[in-house]
């Protein structure tokens, strides 16, 4: 199984370009999986659903589970921290690829993806793990490659070369 990241800023279309990239690997008979970080708490449940109830009333973990998908959610308990990203990769199934969106920090390899209109600098200026930047316009300088945010076979390859083989 290998790795890559996606990461920069909010706003700025990772998760835009994740689902343009996921057909491409797809085609090529990979089996993708993807991890995304989120900064804030969020619900996969609706209020209502057996699941989401379950889980408001105390439950700490609820496992849904059909014919079709299985999800599991846990609640994180106080102190216990958030799991790194280490943790998240050991317990997903086997995959070919997974991609990572968000995890600025993590040592994975990273394509950068950069606008104009985000007005913040480029993370690549000081994270050493982001390989390349997917820009829609010219950044500011930066040390490594910039490839064309709409170019979408090219940052496939790009990422393919520089994910990581996990044990």
């Amino acid at each position: 199984m290998r790795a890559i990241g996606i990461t920069g800023h909010s706003g700025v279309g990772k998760t835009t370009l994740l689902i343009k990239l996921i057909p491409l690997f797809k085609a090529q008979g990979l089996r993708v999986a993807t991890i995304k970080h989120a900064h804030h708490s969020f619900d996969l449940d609706l209020p209502g659903k057996d699941s989401y109830e379950q889980r408001k009333a105390g439950a700490g973990e609820v496992i849904i589970s059909s014919s079709r998908r299985v999800a599991q959610i846990r609640e994180l308990r106080e102190g216990e921290g958030e799991p790194d990203i280490s943790t998240l990769l050991e317990r997903l199934s086997a995959n070919d690829l997974v991609l990572v969106e968000g995890y600025k920090a993590s040592a994975l390899p990273k394509l950068e993806v950069w606008r104009t209109a985000v007005e913040a600098p480029p993370l690549a200026r000081d994270n050493p793990y982001i390989f390349a930047l997917a820009s829609d316009s010219e950044p500011p300088a930066v040390s490594c490659p910039v490839l064309p945010l709409d170019d979408t076979e090219a940052l496939a390859q790009a990422l393919l070369a520089h994910a990581e083989f996990l044990r």
